[in-house]
Formats: C-alpha cells, structure tokens, sequence
C-alpha cells in the first residue's frame, strides 16, 4: 500500500475505545447506516493464537429492530450515558461518532490474543510494597479490527484526530508495513491499515506486528483448523455480534495462568475443561427482544453427563404469580456424574465425603437420602407472599419433585422432621385442599417450612406456609397458562432439559431488587424496559449442547 494512504488511512486517538465501546450503545440509540465487513474477512488478519474473537455488525437493520424496545425512560437515560461518554473521550475536541466514525467504520471484530508477559523492569513497582510477584504480571493483549467502507471519510477521520490538542505521532515500518502510534494523554494506540480495506489497532505494538504477520501469510483465525465451522456462526435473527472460542479448555487454561490474582486450575479441572472443544454464540434481535444463542462442541469420550430432556409438566404445578423458576430434570443423575469425576479431584472428593460425615450425624445418607431419590422432574419457584413468618421478605418458595422413589424421599422428609422436633420446632398437620401437609411452625408467626404430596409421584416442600397453601390448592391458575410465562419461554427450542424463568414486571421483581441490591434510580429505569428473562438448554447428542436465552423487552410507547 502507498505510503500515502496508509498515512491519511490510520486513525488515532482512541479510536479502539470507541469502536468497540460506544459504537454500540449508539447504534441502539440512531441505528448505523451502510454495509459491513463480513466476519470471515476479519478473521482472515487475526492471528490463529485468538483465545476468542467477538464480530460486531454494523449493518442497520438489526440495530433500527432493537429501537422498537425499551421505554422512553431507559432510552432516554441510554442517550445521556452516551452523551457523557463522547465528551469524555473526545474531551479536547469535536469529535462526534455520528458524524465522524459511523460514515466509514464497517463491522468490528475484537480479539484476544495470548497475554504477553511484562519485564519486571516495565513493572516501575514502588520500593517497599512487599509480595508483588512481578515474575507473574500480565499485559491485557486486545486486537480490533474494524472494516473500511468509505476510505474517503477515514481519511477526514485521521486528519481530524492528528489536529486534536496534546496528539503525538509517529510511524515505523514492519514488513513493509506502516504502523501508527498515536499517543495521547501518555496513552499509546498502535494501527495500521491492511489492504485498504481493514483498520488494525491495538494498545501493544506486538499485537499489531503479528496481525500484519498475518496478513502476510501466516496462519490465521480463518485458516485454524475447526475455526471455519464456527466461523458461520449461530443463526439468530437480526444478528448483532457472534462470538467465537475455538478452544475453550485452552483459553481458560492460558486466562487462568496469565492472572496472578487467580489460583491456578489443578490437572482434574483442566481435563474436564477439555470436554469443551469450542464454543460459538450469536447476539440477535427479534419480535420478543434480545436472543442469545451458543452452540458448544463437546468431546463426546470426555463427556460424562447423561442429558435427558425434560417433559415440561412440573411448570403446571406452580400458581400463576410465580415471578422466578428453575426446572429440570433428573438431579440424581447429575449428582452421579458429580461423584464420578470427584475420583479424579482429590479436593472435590474431600469436600464431598466432609459432607457426607456431617450428615451422617443427622442419620443422613447424601447419596441415598438427598440425591438418590431426586430421579425425576424437578423446579424450584419464588412466589409472592405477604403474610406469614416471610412477610417482611415479600416471598417464598417452593421445590417440586417428581420422582418413582417415594419410600425413600418420605423416609428422608421424616428423618428431617426428626431433626426439627429435636431443634425444638413445632412440627404438625395440616389439610390443604384435601392434601395431607405436615408444617414448621413458629410460635405466633406462622409456618416456615411445609412438605407434603401433590398425587402419587410429586412432592413439595414450601418455604412459608401461605406458599403451601397456593402450591397446594390446585383451584389457582398454573404458571404454564401465565400469558407472561408464555411469551417468555414459548419461543425457546424444545424439546430441552429445563427452564430457567424471570418475570421482571414492575409490580414483582423490580421492588424485590430494590429491596435487596438497593439499586439506583438508574438501574431501576433500565429494568422496567424488561419483561423477563428465559433460559434453556438441549443436547441433541454427546458431542453438542446447545443454550438459548431470551431477555424480553417491552415494546417502545409511542
């Protein structure tokens, strides 16, 4: 490339941050205008070493969809952070995304490669500060490379930025490239422009080094082997970022390792680690909100887990008001694979067989009377309540079991109800409905726990007595009618191995955050734009699992 374009071609300062920052909390806000450059041809500059790579799109109809949603609150809040964020970037002059990045940035790919290790000369550790292992300091290694759509606007963007106050700037050749270092506030950005058609920039000259490497031949993330496959992404509508790991296990271990604030991983943990081979999810936008989607690629002789999908009837056994669940299916089988990897994990072992003396003071069996029985249909659920010894909480819960065991989960609630009659708690029956319930109660505030059988395989066990009166009496409407619980989860792949559910309606979930997080009036703005969250996952076979996720979104007021 002429030494000429390159030089006009190379924007400066800070330009990393703000591509990968504020580009997209912008586009939700105006939506982004013009084509993008694909992931694959991104891809193509970043080095084969990528622990992970994230592709942003700039394309504007997937960013116009996500302007359907939020109220005008949260919109509005939206815009003043992006507001704020532009003057503190740009504090010395007039730059503005709108009119100086988004007319030439097309689609941004965000890498990291492996960290580089700091000399301990570069450390400058003040004398006297006792324990800093300098041997061990890392330097974060970001690589973002943004595709070029108009080379005429970039051009206007790199003058533009070179005339800003205190910008300090020179060029050095690699390879017979020229690379760009911009530095300003003490703060040094390294780019180059490959081909005309990709920008390259990195806070470290090295990592800009092997993208021109590269470039020039060497092996890429493009070119990896399996890298291809996931490189298509996962098929999301509106698709707005994808994110690529194509050796899950080796970016832990490499993350893990470079962080001294970290213990490291011991030789059990990374075997199992192993079992994910790679890992691609997308980001898209739909009519019910923001969906995400990942797809793992497992080795199926690493993998040790039995997936079995969940038949999706337990959901009916909880009232209508149930703001929060979890389901699924089959704990005791979880639980087996917990202690057959525990073989090989002499620190999970110990920890499981603490437990297992504890509860045998209790006359408690862990695997036979916790686990063993669990072998069915599972789902704990948060319901409202306002009475009783939870009152002041504003809710309790409830955990429904189906299982084909019924002697050993009766013979495991009576041991229990031993153990809290030895503690002193008033433990007495009750008719629900026609169900025989047995109670916790506490004097003059009510029950704090009941259990009891909804038929001849289910049984539950309620925190809070009016909870058990709700999950008792079958007279309610079941979650599963909920028109919310509906338009949340309905869309979600199925068959699969359970939900996890969130109502977020304002006159549930957001009081109780509140009460608990003390969130900011902010926080709570942004919240209110959420009509809930659902979360599933399925295995179609030993080799693959896949997860979804909606976050549903309240349709803008206009």
């Amino acid at each position: 490339m002429p030494e000429s374009k390159s030089k006009f071609l190379i924007p400066a300062v800070g330009a990393a941050v703000v591509v990968a920052g504020s580009i997209a909390a912008y586009m939700y806000l105006k939506g982004p205008s013009g084509g993008s450059s694909d992931a694959l041809g991104s891809a193509k500059v970043v080095p084969s070493t990528a622990l992970m790579a994230t592709y942003i799109t700039t394309d504007p109809e997937p960013w116009a969809k996500l302007q359907q949603f939020g109220t005008p609150e949260a919109q509005n809040l939206v815009a003043k952070g992006l507001e704020y964020f532009n003057k503190q970037m740009f504090s010395e002059g007039n730059i503005s995304y709108e009119k100086d990045i988004k007319p030439w940035a097309g689609g941004v790919m965000i890498a990291v490669l492996p960290q580089n290790p700091v000399k301990p000369a570069q450390l400058n550790v003040p004398s006297g500060v006792p324990n800093v292992p300098t041997n061990l300091q890392q330097e974060s290694n970001i690589l973002i490379v943004v595709g070029i759509k108009d080379k005429l606007s970039a051009l206007n963007f790199a003058n533009k930025l070179k005339s800003q106050k205190g910008v300090k700037s020179q060029e050095s050749d690699y390879q017979g490239q020229k690379i760009s270092e911009t530095t300003q506030n003490g703060k040094p950005t390294y780019s180059v422009v490959l081909n005309n058609s990709h920008l390259v920039l990195a806070p470290e000259k090295q990592a800009v080094e092997k993208a021109i490497d590269t470039f020039k031949g060497q092996s890429s993330l493009a070119t990896k082997e399996g890298a291809s496959s996931i490189l298509k992404g996962v098929d999301v509508k509106n698709s707005l970022a994808q994110i690529y790991i194509p050796d899950y296990g080796g970016m832990i271990q490499q993350l893990t390792a470079g962080n001294p604030q970290t213990k490291q991983l011991p030789p059990q943990t990374l075997t199992q680690l192993k079992q994910i081979k790679s890992v691609v999810a997308g980001v898209g936008v739909d009519d019910a909100g923001v969906r995400v989607k990942a797809i793992a690629n497992l080795d199926a002789q690493l993998n040790k887990f039995q997936y079995q999908s969940s038949p999706g009837n337990i959901v009916g056994q909880f009232p209508t008001d149930t703001f929060a669940l979890i389901s699924g299916n089959g704990i005791s089988r979880g639980w087996e694979t917990i202690v057959e990897q525990s073989k090989d994990d002499p620190e999970m072992k110990q920890a499981l067989e603490q437990v297992r003396s504890q509860l045998k003071f209790a006359n408690l069996d862990l695997d036979k009377d916790i686990f063993g029985w669990m072998n069915g249909e599972f789902a704990f659920g948060a319901i409202p309540s306002k009475q009783g010894v939870l009152a002041s909480v504003g809710f309790g819960g409830a955990l429904v079991f189906d299982t084909s065991d019924r002697k050993t989960a009766e013979a495991t609630l009576t041991k229990l109800d031993t153990l809290a009659k030895n503690q002193q708690i008033n433990v007495a029956n009750r008719n629900i409905a026609g169900k025989d319930v047995t109670e916790w109660q506490i004097p003059r505030q009510g029950a704090l726990l009941a259990h009891g059988w909804l038929d001849q395989d289910t049984v539950f066990i309620a925190l809070g007595g009016p909870v058990a009166d709700v999950v008792s009496d079958r007279k309610n409407p079941s979650l599963d009618t909920s028109e919310t619980f509906k338009a949340i989860t309905g869309s979600l792949q199925k068959p699969n191995g359970g939900y996890f559910y969130l109502d977020m309606d304002k006159t549930k979930t957001v009081p109780l955050i509140n009460n608990f997080l003390l969130a900011d009036p902010n926080t709570t703005t942004i919240l209110s734009s959420i009509r809930g969250l659902g979360f599933t996952a399925t295995s179609p076979d030993k080799s693959t699992s896949q997860l979804e996720m909606l976050l549903a979104l309240k349709p803008t007021v206009k």
